[in-house]
């Protein structure tokens, strides 16, 4: 009762602590231990008189997060960055959406959007993209529904944009679902060039198949396809490569919080060594003064630098152009981008 108690005081703001008091002596006197109940309350009402006080043993106890990846995060970046990420994870933050300027304006879309009663917001990184709440859920929005916008976080939206991509490009995008970055990529194109969208199962290619006929775009294609098996008919003929790879997620915790007790440091490394694999069959399909865009939705250099340096040593006919590792914070998750161009022949 005490740490339930406790939890709820501490964490939980839309429970009155008067009330977490009272349920809690409630509780004991229900279990015929009454005569606990002042001892109960009087621990309650301290610990609520000075929660801002509270310290904790640590990082990992503080923030909820596996000491492992506490570990790591200190060792790479230092326990002042560390505490920074972590926070991010715990930052209230608005919806990013991508507006398709294909089919509004941004102005269009904002005055839609809050004669909807949504709450709009222009993004402070991303021009192409707002910041919108207060709305029950998306498919309930006309303007979502038309695709005229996509929901995508802004370190996703800077792949596209990185990329460096012109119309009458060809685009091959190997683990696309559920297709935001294929989607911008033909958008960008403006009805040109072509995007083939490629993910591992059926389930994953009919996701992006839903947004594409949602968007309305005709230069862009879903295909099943697994990206560790060569494809020797895509063989240097892309522009533009995008290798958003399978990764440990643990730069999108905000919303996804379970990965944290998912993964662990094998899994870690068995995940960095899939995504070397894959980069190293689909490197072969740019062409010569192409481009290739890695990237991962997380924080952990054994999948983003180190993988970046390994891959550039392997290949060296790519040079590493530029590269960004994004902490979280209350407009961004935590992703990481290379840009790689594959040197003419």
């Amino acid at each position: 009762v005490l740490r339930s108690s406790v939890y709820q005081i501490v964490f939980m703001d839309g429970v009155p602590d008067a009330a977490v008091c009272n349920e809690a002596v409630r509780i004991v006197k229900n279990h015929g231990l009454g005569g606990l109940s002042g001892f109960v309350n009087g621990v309650l009402r301290n610990i609520s008189r000075n929660k801002d006080s509270i310290t904790y043993k640590g990082l990992s106890e503080a923030y909820s997060m596996p000491q492992w990846i506490i570990r790591m995060w200190v060792r790479d970046y230092g326990e002042e960055k560390t505490k920074y990420i972590l926070e991010g994870f715990y930052k209230e933050r608005a919806t990013t959406i991508r507006i398709n300027g294909n089919a509004t304006t941004k102005e269009e879309l904002i005055r839609e959007l809050t004669g909807e009663g949504i709450q709009v917001k222009e993004h402070p990184l991303l021009a192409s993209a707002l910041l919108i709440s207060g709305y029950d859920y998306l498919a309930a929005i006309p303007a979502f529904r038309e695709g005229k916008f996509q929901v995508q976080d802004a370190a996703s939206i800077m792949v596209a944009e990185q990329a460096g991509i012109k119309e009458g490009d060809y685009i091959l995008d190997v683990c696309a679902a559920p297709g935001g970055k294929a989607l911008h990529a033909a958008q960008i194109l403006n009805g040109t060039g072509m995007v083939e969208a490629r993910d591992l199962t059926e389930m994953k290619v009919e996701l992006i198949r839903e947004n594409i006929s949602r968007m309305g775009f005709e230069n862009i294609r879903a295909v099943q396809q697994n990206a560790t098996c060569f494809d020797a008919d895509s063989e240097e003929k892309a522009d533009v490569l995008i290798a958003d790879l399978p990764c440990s997620g643990l730069g999108v915790l905000a919303k996804k919080t379970d990965l944290k007790y998912k993964m662990n440091p094998e899994t870690e490394t068995e995940v960095a060594a899939l995504q070397r694999e894959i980069l190293d069959t689909v490197c072969r399909y740019v062409k010569p003064e192409g481009t290739l865009m890695y990237s991962t939705c997380t924080i952990s250099r054994i999948e983003n630098e180190e993988n970046a340096g390994w891959f550039a040593e392997k290949h060296p006919e790519f040079d590493l152009e530029w590269e960004k590792q994004i902490f979280p914070s209350d407009i961004t998750d935590g992703f990481y981008i290379a840009k790689f161009i594959r040197r003419s022949r």
